[in-house]
């Protein structure tokens, strides 16, 4: 398959503290709107918090699950260090942010900066290891990514990872103001499908394919610890709200929508507002 299935980068999802400063930040950044507001299917009681550009479009999505709590409304703190995605950055619009790469001041820490660039497309990924060339080995071997130099590749869209070779630095603990995890995009289904089986052939430990709602996630992780997961494009963001309405209730899945009235008696300690307009 060398790689051709892999279309470039479709999300990162980093956890974040408060929610409600989550969205305050993230709602103003220029290409960027609030897509989606759900939950973690895996942990109802958390929030899921989709940004993105467009419909949401895949390889435009920056999601966070904020960790807060009543006895902590800032969350847990983690802690930067090897085996962690320790940079990411995203375009946005050349009037907006010219110029050199800008930091937000994002009040989890999350290392997060903005680019001129392609509206909301995510250009690139930083990885701290402490063994950089069997990572950059791993992306470009069994994932088929162009290498770019040593420790350096790139997708089909042109987004790069960068391989930091760290091996003195402590591994990282996950907590609010880490990123949790990368996903790359494929078209569909069957494809993902294949990359499981190829993945399995290379001796990686993969999960089934899990069923997002909004697309469906196979997960594993490359040598150095970071979680990957390969998502694919479809069915998208409009399957249960109109491209207008995106973003201002909080949607659950099916075999959630039972337990509406309790996930939201837990998430009314969280309070969202709707998103903010600059």
């Amino acid at each position: 398959m060398s790689g051709r299935g892999l279309l470039g980068l479709h999300h990162v999802t980093a956890i974040a503290g408060n929610p409600q400063q989550n969205l305050d930040l993230y709602s103003r950044i220029p290409g960027l709107r609030l897509v989606k507001r759900t939950v973690n299917f895996d942990d109802p009681a958390t929030y899921h918090l989709y940004f993105g550009g467009g419909k949401g479009d895949p390889g435009t999505l920056l999601t966070f699950f904020p960790w807060a709590t009543p006895a902590n409304p800032q969350g847990r703190r983690g802690t930067n260090g090897s085996g962690q995605i320790t940079g990411v950055c995203v375009g946005v619009p050349a009037e907006a942010f010219a110029g050199a790469r800008k930091a937000v001041a994002d009040p989890d820490g999350i290392p997060i900066e903005f680019a001129a660039g392609e509206s909301a497309r995510l250009q690139s990924i930083t990885l701290c290891e402490a063994d950089a060339g069997r990572t950059a080995a791993f992306l470009r071997d069994v994932l088929g990514l162009t290498p770019r130099g040593d420790h350096r590749v790139e997708l089909a869209d042109g987004a790069r990872i960068e391989v930091l070779h760290s091996p003195d630095t402590p591994r990282g603990k996950m907590g609010a103001g880490i990123v949790h995890h990368v996903a790359f995009r494929v078209a569909d289904e069957a494809t993902q499908l294949e990359w499981r089986e190829k993945l399995i052939r290379a001796g990686v430990r993969v999960s089934l394919a899990r069923d997002r709602f909004y697309f469906h996630s196979i997960y594993f992780r490359e040598p150095g610890g970071v979680l990957f997961e390969i998502a694919t494009d479809g069915p998208g963001f409009l399957i249960d709200e109109p491209e207008g309405a995106l973003g201002e209730r909080l949607c659950l899945p099916p075999w959630l929508e039972p337990s509406r009235e309790s996930i939201e008696r837990r998430l009314h300690l969280l309070p969202v507002a709707p998103p903010l307009t600059a």
